[in-house]
């Protein structure tokens, strides 16, 4: 079994962290990784910094700026985490746009994934229906878990078509707006969380955007699984350093 179902079997609220790989240096990727599972998180989203990224808010955009100034490439990624996995554990996640995918060749870029223990992808870009026709049998054959995005927006229909496609979870965004631009969650939030949770979906529901507290997290678990945090997460990681992590993940949970 994956190490994402694995994980997703625990009778616990989930925390998952997203970071710019390649920042804020280009060699600090794995130590990162190393400090997360040390201070508890259960998943890592990996970011693969692109020049255009459409959902991003500007710490993210920032980050990948930083990022792709010192270097960081899919090629350099795949060579920082060929030796990941004899000392990180926790189901990792690369989370990047379409098109330097379809430059490395989806394939060639699946099998790496594969060689360095990368257990999924999420790729906000990469429609429902053009996954099924042409990539769902790559992803299967290199034992990658393809995870979807949905948004308040999202048709019902829609959100049914994507938990049966799924195997992990599903990404719920808790808005229509980009990451890192929420203060907090309001009523309309609280009802866009009770409304999917009470579809009975097959698939763990884990929330992202927004999330950058206690309070926060704890209001966006209330109804689902887990949650995602990544430009509060950045904000901290250019303020204190890596130093801070341990105790950023102890404030989030209240350890």
């Amino acid at each position: 079994m994956s190490r994402i179902k694995e994980k997703l079997k625990q009778n616990k609220k989930l925390l998952s962290i997203y970071f710019t790989a390649g920042y804020p240096k280009l060699e600090d990727t794995v130590e990162i990784l190393e400090q997360l599972e040390k201070s508890g998180v259960d998943m890592v989203e990996i970011g693969l910094p692109f020049s255009d990224p459409l959902a991003d808010g500007p710490t993210i955009q920032a980050s990948s700026q930083v990022a792709l100034k010192n270097g960081m490439t899919t090629n350099h990624l795949f060579e920082q985490l060929k030796d990941v996995r004899k000392t990180v554990s926790i189901p990792l996640i690369i989370m990047g746009y379409f098109n330097p995918m379809l430059q490395y060749g989806v394939e060639n870029f699946c099998k790496k994934c594969a060689e360095v223990g990368i257990d999924g992808l999420i790729i906000p870009d990469l429609p429902l229906a053009e996954y099924q026709e042409h990539y769902a049998e790559t992803f299967k054959k290199y034992g990658l878990i393809n995870i979807f995005l949905i948004t308040p927006q999202t048709s019902e229909e829609r959100i049914r078509q994507i938990d049966a496609t799924s195997e992990g979870f599903i990404y719920m965004v808790s808005s229509a707006s980009v990451t890192g631009s929420s203060e907090g969650f309001g009523e309309e939030q609280e009802k866009y969380f009770q409304r999917i949770s009470s579809m009975e979906l097959t698939n763990t529901l884990i929330v992202g955007f927004g999330i950058q507290d206690s309070k926060t997290y704890t209001q966006a678990t209330s109804h689902t699984n887990g949650a995602i945090i990544g430009s509060a997460f950045i904000k901290m990681i250019l303020e204190k350093g890596l130093y801070g992590i341990s105790e950023f993940v102890s404030s989030i949970r209240k350890v």
